[in-house]
């Protein structure tokens, strides 16, 4: 961590005057401010933000896992300047090296996992990826437009996107959904019934899933025809927004037992959990089930330019099936972003993040778990890889305690904490179905004494915040 001084930037304009033309000029529906009045940073480097007075802020959320590999990466940052003097843009008819590049990369990599041949369609936002997708499904399906989705789970808000997110809330406002997916419980195991262990919950989901085709009464599924009226199965390997919820093991190996048998797509949305979020490039390669199709964003381009995909099976995303213009953007397959998606994939192979993450993940989450021993208050701790969660409850260790946690992002991102006698603040994400969980994604490269920081912070933090009730 290097100090930032915030007095050797030009062109500075006070934080008073931002915010006051912001509460003016801007529209409030493209952000949300956690906190009042909302945080300016100034200078990003590594796992650091720093605000206009130069305190440093250590960042476990890392813009919801899309900077992966840390502000400022200057592996990355150096590729973005050559393209930029290269081929900053092309239009997207035409083609370049680093799109064909890219779209190989990942193709052959998903055929030496699942064994099957695919192809990779590019846009640029997650949200405009799962639209896609949903293209190619009903495209393959012979125009089905239903699908299954699981509560908790969070797929963007675009019409389409918000049409298979279980949360209302981004609905509520736009008119009628018809076509809105049917939503199907998640295996939760820190709030699994009790007398279960976290396998048998996890069997329970599925048996209560399979019960849809045990007859055409049930709703879905014509065996005179054997045919489902539902086309796809909409997953996140570990729910995001959802508050990093980690299935058991078998789950999602006997669900797609049920989605085969049924002639129902699995599409894996690894938006926020892919490129080695949890120590795999691909969060479903934990869980041994092969997708039929991959929906992919964020990290991808570690933030830096807008780029997003998608990897799908040959039959289904063949030029025959889906021919060329089925979807288009101006700005998919840019080449700024298909060269940094490239030195991603490379830079994490090369770095083995598949080891490093692992390691360090497993640091983080006994820190947490040492942590949690000592405030009653954290319910349940939890994580793979660098995809962590602290769930923070009322005494009891149970009930949801949203207020404590607002309580602890306010303090966070106030700067007032201290270590070694200089002031920081600690960036921290909220989620979870009652908006009681830490959702941990910091950068990869955290080093393990960030690490510890990072928990001695969190143990000042909890302790101010109780104190503050």
């Amino acid at each position: 961590m290097n100090a930032y001084d915030p007095n050797a930037a030009t062109g500075v304009i006070p934080d008073a005057q931002l915010l006051a033309d912001e509460a003016q000029y801007s529209s409030f529906g493209d952000t949300v401010h956690y906190v009042d009045p909302p945080k300016i940073f100034r200078h990003g480097e590594g796992s650091w933000m720093y605000d206009t007075a130069g305190v440093p802020f250590l960042d476990l959320q890392m813009w919801y896992s899309a900077v992966n590999f840390g502000y400022g990466n200057k592996r990355l940052n150096d590729t973005l300047k050559r393209q930029i003097d290269v081929l900053p843009q092309v239009a997207s008819q035409y083609l370049h090296q680093t799109r064909i590049e890219l779209a190989k990369t990942i193709a052959v990599d998903a055929q030496q996992k699942f064994g099957l041949k695919g192809r990779v369609h590019f846009n640029v936002g997650g949200a405009q990826a799962v639209e896609d997708s949903l293209k190619l499904v009903r495209n393959f399906k012979n125009g089905k437009s239903l699908m299954f989705a699981f509560e908790g789970g969070y797929h963007g808000r675009t019409l389409g996107a918000s049409s298979i997110t279980s949360s209302y809330r981004y609905r509520r406002r736009f008119g009628h959904f018809g076509e809105r997916a049917m939503f199907i419980p998640f295996p939760y195991p820190f709030r699994r019934p009790k007398g279960m262990t976290p396998e048998e919950y996890s069997d329970a989901c599925v048996r209560q899933f399979e019960r849809l085709f045990e007859t055409e009464y049930n709703g879905v599924w014509d065996p005179k025809v054997n045919q489902a009226e539902y086309a796809a199965f909409y997953v996140e390997p570990i729910q995001g927004t959802g508050g990093y919820v980690i299935p058991p093991k078998n789950f999602f190996r006997d669900l797609k037992k049920v989605l085969d048998k049924y002639g129902i797509l699995m599409v894996v949305d690894e938006i926020q959990m892919g490129f080695w979020r949890t120590g795999k490039l691909w969060s479903i390669e934990h869980f041994g089930v092969t997708p039929d199709i991959i929906v992919f964003g964020k990290a991808l381009t570690n933030g830096l330019n807008p780029l997003s995909g998608l990897w799908a099976r040959e039959e289904m995303i063949n030029p025959t099936i889906f021919p060329p213009g089925s979807t288009h953007s101006t700005f998919n397959s840019n080449p700024l972003g298909t060269s940094l998606g490239l030195e991603v994939i490379k830079m994490g192979y090369e770095l083995n993040y598949e080891k490093t993450v692992a390691e360090k993940g497993a640091h983080f989450l006994d820190a947490l778990k040492d942590l949690q021993k000592r405030h009653k208050e954290i319910g349940d701790v939890d994580g793979l890889g660098l995809a962590l969660r602290a769930e923070i409850c009322t005494d009891d260790g149970f009930t949801p305690n949203k207020a404590l946690l607002d309580k602890m992002v306010d303090i966070g991102l106030a700067g007032d904490l201290q270590h070694n006698g200089k002031k920081m603040g600690l960036v921290l994400d909220v989620g979870g179905w009652y908006k009681n969980v830490i959702t941990f994604a910091p950068s990869l490269d955290i080093t393990h004494e960030e690490i510890d920081l990072a928990v001695a912070l969190l143990d000042q933090l909890l302790t101010k915040a109780k104190k503050g009730m």
